[in-house]
């Protein structure tokens, strides 16, 4: 569902065309930004979050998993945080498309999302899973149709003056009680069930499928931004995406379908719409030597802290033996 594109003929159309995109934020590539004593080591994400980005959602677009392969900035590799900017084209009643979207302001829904973060390989499909971790998240109903200030059902976000269609929320899956040591480069993958697509499709039995709005989590899709700011993307215009409809692929699935993989390097066809995530990891310290001769002040804990002097290191350390 691409933001402000009515029909599925157009969102498609959209997806497998280059994109231009004005005002985007110029990369910073293989530089590591901070924030607070954490370490953001990739980043794909829009700051200020906007009213809504392009995107692309399980159920309309026929996909079980979509990700990308990445490559961090920095050496701090232990994960503590990773955030995913999702775009929800739910409403409480009516729909998107049928102009009549209507929310109670702040009303929300659940819904379980996985993450997966694999090895990367030489071959274009996931190697080892190096860590997965499910969370339900409570994501915002898109705000009702404003027929004063926008066309097409669209709602209306009054700090940037435009209209649409989805509403783009950030959600982040919690690492800081894990012990995950990412190596340079990985594969990841965005997990979750609809009513006909994800690994375990929900069905068509359960009491929203019947109403004027349908289930929520079919109106709910993985936002996509123009550029990497933090970190590189090893494969330019690509994703890694398992969908079970040819068509969704840039090469129209002759690679195969069904399996998570790259889509593709031949024929690549994503230029300017990349998954909306970010890294953010810490450098705690493994051994007592590594607090030593100041070293203590680059070094924080498993959840990111600082440390205030180099003892608190050292014993922090030895704790963690």
């Amino acid at each position: 569902m691409f933001e402000n594109a009515g029909q599925r003929i157009e969102e498609y159309v959209m997806k497998h065309k280059l994109a231009v995109w004005v005002g985007a934020a110029v990369a910073m590539l293989a530089v590591t930004a901070t924030l607070g004593s954490a370490q953001v080591v990739y980043d794909s994400t829009v700051s200020p979050l906007p009213g809504n980005l392009p995107s692309e959602g399980a159920e309309a677009y026929a996909f079980r998993q979509l990700g990308d392969e990445v490559t961090f900035a920095g050496t701090s590799r232990r994960l503590t945080s990773l955030g995913v900017t999702l775009s929800s084209w739910g409403c409480q009643s009516g729909s998107w498309y049928k102009q009549d979207c209507a929310s109670t302001t702040g009303a929300a829904f659940n819904v379980p999302v996985t993450l997966n973060i694999y090895a990367a390989t030489l071959n274009n499909v996931p190697g080892s899973l190096i860590a997965t971790r499910t969370q339900t998240f409570s994501v915002p109903y898109r705000p009702s149709a404003d027929p004063v200030h926008c066309t097409g059902g669209r709602w209306y976000e009054t700090a940037s003056g435009r209209c649409f269609n989805g509403q783009a929320a950030n959600v982040t899956f919690d690492f800081s009680t894990t012990t995950v040591t990412l190596p340079n480069t990985v594969v990841y993958g965005i997990v979750y069930n609809t009513s006909h697509y994800g690994p375990n499709p929900v069905g068509e039995s359960v009491p929203c499928f019947a109403t004027s709005a349908g289930c929520p989590y079919d109106s709910l899709n993985i936002a996509l931004a123009p550029n990497v700011t933090v970190g590189t993307k090893p494969y330019a215009d690509t994703v890694y995406q398992d969908s079970v409809d040819g068509r969704e692929y840039c090469d129209g699935g002759t690679a195969g379908v069904g399996t998570f993989r790259l889509d593709s390097p031949t024929n690549a066809c994503w230029g300017g719409f990349i998954p909306a995530v970010s890294f953010t990891t810490s450098n705690p310290p493994v051994t007592a030597n590594q607090c030593k001769q100041g070293a203590w002040q680059n070094l924080t804990t498993a959840s990111g802290e600082r440390f205030p002097n180099q003892g608190q290191c050292i014993q922090y350390a030895n704790v963690g033996k």
